[in-house]
This record gives structure tokens, C-alpha cells and sequence, in this order.
């Protein structure tokens, strides 16, 4: 599925309803390059999780959790050096934990995530405007 989006805020509205109906453990495999709005999206997952607080880009944490009913694991993979560093930090441990995990930069870490993963490309069109690709395997 595609959407096209005009506004940060309709690319958080995007999010927000993929997470309404996400279940607990799922994976969703984050694309795009700078600026193209992965947290931006990710904030509207935290909402429709309903998540509550503000999302920031976890750049220099690896990892911010959110809690909630369904608590939210945003990882932002930017800075790891190779894929073994996502295992050294426990993310096998945060996929048994009964959360959504959310990832930034998921091209770091190809065969990290499970098959049913559901994979969310942003492409930048233009200063406001995204195109926004769903695939679930």
C-alpha cells in the first residue's frame, strides 16, 4: 500500500493508525533517509498505541522505551557500527517483552527483524510531502 502525505502532521496521522492495530511483539522496519520522517511517523505509532509523553529519535541511546498497555521500543540504528551491536544491546530480549518495536535506519540491520515484520518506506517528494510504502512479508 502507498500513501502520499502534505504535512509532518498527516505523516504522524499515518502512524498513528498503523499503531491502532498493531499487536503486541510486532516489528516495524523503518526506510528513509535524513529528514525523510521516521520519527515523525514513529510519534503517530506512539499515539495510536496510545503511548502517552513526547517521542524523540533515541540517535544516541539506541533505544527509548515508551510504556503503555503496548509499550513501545523505538530504536534508531544510525550509529551502530555493524548488526552485531543491535544483538549485544538485548534485542531478542525486547521481542519477547510484549511491545512494538520500531526501527530507524533498518537497512544497519537486514536480517534482524522476523518474518512478519512490517516494513515502512518514506521517500522524500518535497519540502512536506512523503511517499509512504507499506509492506508486510
Amino acid at each position: 500500500m502507498v500513501v502520499l502525505t502534505g504535512s509532518e502532521d498527516e505523516t504522524v496521522l499515518e502512524g498513528e493508525k498503523l499503531g491502532r492495530g498493531l499487536p503486541p511483539g510486532a516489528v516495524v522496519a523503518m526506510y528513509g533517509g535524513l529528514g525523510a520522517g521516521k520519527t515523525a511517523f514513529i510519534r503517530g505509532l506512539a499515539l495510536g498505541l496510545g503511548v502517552a509523553g513526547p517521542v524523540t529519535s533515541p540517535t544516541f541511546t539506541i533505544v527509548n522505551e515508551y510504556p503503555g498497555d503496548i509499550p513501545l521500543f523505538h530504536f534508531d540504528m544510525y550509529r551502530l557500527g555493524h548488526e552485531g551491536e543491535l544483538f549485544d544491546i538485548g534485542w531478542d530480549d525486547y521481542l519477547e517483552r510484549g511491545g512494538v518495536c520500531a526501527v530507524e535506519w533498518s537497512e544497519k540491520v537486514p536480517s534482524a527483524f522476523p518474518q512478519e515484520a512490517i516494513t515502512v518506506k518514506i521517500e522524500i517528494l518535497g519540502d512536506n510531502e512523503r511517499r509512504l510504502e507499506f509492506l508486510e512479508q
